[in-house]
């Protein structure tokens, strides 16, 4: 490896490692598709709304979060011959996600930092992630950067944003006060940045909110 690769490499570990939650993930990573929850569960739920994700063949997609890589197979099948590019701050989790035989593209990239990605993608999903973007607007200008001209954000859990804030409180350390907004929320941070809210869903086992680059 070049000293230039060694520096770059440096460089991105001091960053990342400022954040506590680089670390949880890290140490969750080896046992995250043993200990969670049912993935077969997840990818059956994830099947019933897939045509409210609006994903498309040939389409590209950026899964922002993808941690170990459980649903970009799944993602990665939906829009295939287009392309996904997996990311996730965790570098655990991308070695991990890394060696499954998943058609996407892994990187270790921090949403919250600087982005330097070339690629504009069609849709933007953040799947069980938003709430631990430390920095939320940054997370969001950056997205929007990633964004084609009409591309979309697709912000989704399986479960409602009430439900989730009690239990990233329950669960403690680096994620105690990680938190996904409520409608409110939702539609001042878009104000800041640019982008217009087309739909939110709130409700005990699912959140959906997909939005766009305001035009004009």
């Amino acid at each position: 490896m070049s000293n230039t690769q060694d520096k770059n490499r440096n460089t991105m570990q001091n960053i990342l490692h400022n954040d506590p939650r680089v670390d949880f993930f890290d140490n969750q990573a080896p046992n995250w598709d043993t200990c969670g929850p049912d993935i077969n569960v997840t990818l059956s739920r994830l099947r019933q709304i897939q045509n409210k994700l609006g994903l498309l063949p040939g389409m590209n997609i950026l899964e922002v979060g993808c941690g170990t890589g459980q649903i970009s197979g799944c993602l990665a099948e939906w829009v295939k011959p287009g392309k996904v590019v997996s990311i996730d701050f965790s570098p655990a989790m991308i070695q991990i996600a890394s060696k499954k035989n998943i058609h996407a593209e892994f990187k270790v990239i921090d949403i919250c930092g600087t982005v330097d990605m070339k690629e504009r993608f069609d849709i933007v999903i953040c799947f069980h992630s938003f709430p631990h973007f430390r920095d939320k607007i940054k997370a969001l200008l950056n997205i929007r950067n990633l964004l084609k001209p009409d591309g979309m954000l697709i912000v989704l859990h399986l479960s409602g944003s009430k439900e989730l804030n009690e239990f990233h409180k329950n669960v403690g350390g680096a994620v105690a006060g990680d938190f996904l907004p409520d409608a409110e929320e939702w539609e001042k941070l878009f104000k800041k940045i640019g982008f217009s809210l087309i739909e939110i869903e709130d409700k005990p086992d699912l959140f959906f909110l997909r939005g766009r680059l305001k035009r004009g």
